[in-house]
């Protein structure tokens, strides 16, 4: 019986009674494509040219920002032929494939992030032993583990995935191909996927979340103990860009987590945009929030845009 298959493909998401309007919501997401794109490599080219810059905090932001540009380059130019091309249909082995890599790489990044959060604990409150302890070598294999550590929590989803049959309805919620979006379409008993997709989810990006609140709290104790308002604000003034960062990774996974569990009854246009948020906005936002507070990174695109003018 072909009900009980895998399907040979899934529907992504669409606005129903929006198609008007898909074009220029099209030129939006590739307007920020674009944007992702642009600044997330000129971190990358700006870091490997200064020879400053080469500190275990810039190649962590240099992680992330590769992990933004294989997230967004998953997900967007999909996107982007559905809304232009009304090209809604995504084979299953595809879906699983692109699946895979937004949670693999969003667990990536949120590893990076907490490595980030000790290395701004190490430079604050032990900063005699800071060279010593985070040293390139030290900084490379953290970004091993945190390949490692993602692969591994999260290549089974897909493989879960695999062995169940889809015979209701094959319509998505976003466009792009989530866990759990994917795994409601399934009629048949989910139970396992659920737990390990729970567990996953807390053991990575929550146990990073609990850690990273913890370096700050340390973090604080530390600069409270500075004699004068003006070093406390100095000192951790250099913890800014990152909080930034940090609040723009997991504000939208939060909130794309409560519109999956809660948010059944909203509108397709509230999953759609959610999902467009989490995927876009950290990818855009963190060049940008680097680029304000690295002088360095500053100077170099300054040099670059007035030899352009030039």
């Amino acid at each position: 019986n072909s009900s009980d298959l895998s399907p040979p493909s899934f529907i992504l998401a669409s606005i129903p009674g929006l198609e008007a309007a898909h074009f220029w919501m099209a030129i939006l997401l590739c307007s920020m494509y674009i944007l992702a794109v642009t600044g997330n490599c000129a971190v990358l080219f700006i870091v490997k040219m200064e020879t400053g810059l080469h500190a275990p905090m810039y190649f962590f932001l240099c992680m992330l920002a590769a992990i933004d540009l294989a997230l967004s380059t998953s997900t967007v130019p999909r996107a982007l032929s559905l809304y232009w091309f009304n090209s809604t249909e995504i084979s299953f082995s595809a879906c699983l494939l692109q699946m895979f890599l937004i949670h693999t790489l969003s667990a990536i990044e949120s590893t990076v992030l907490l490595a980030m959060a000790v290395d701004r604990y190490v430079a604050i409150c032990h900063p005699l032993r800071h060279a010593a302890i985070l040293t390139n070598a030290a900084t490379a294999k953290i970004g091993l583990v945190a390949m490692a550590r993602g692969v591994v929590f999260f290549m089974p989803l897909p493989l879960l995935l695999l062995p169940l049959p889809f015979c209701s309805s094959r319509v998505l919620s976003h466009s792009f191909c989530l866990h759990q979006d994917v795994m409601n379409l399934a009629c048949a008993n989910t139970t396992p996927s659920v737990v390990y997709g729970l567990t996953a989810i807390l053991l990575v990006m929550g146990l990073d979340a609990i850690l990273i609140c913890l370096s700050y709290l340390l973090i604080l104790k530390a600069v409270l103990r500075l004699a004068s308002w003006k070093e406390r604000l100095k000192v951790f003034s250099t913890c800014i860009a990152h909080i930034c960062v940090v609040l723009a990774f997991y504000v939208p996974l939060i909130g794309l987590s409560v519109v999956h569990r809660f948010g059944k009854d909203l509108a397709p246009l509230v999953h759609i945009t959610m999902g467009n948020i989490y995927i876009l906005v950290p990818a855009v936002l963190n060049p940008i929030i680097y680029g304000v507070r690295t002088k360095e990174i500053q100077r170099r695109i300054l040099n670059v845009i007035h030899i352009c003018q030039d």
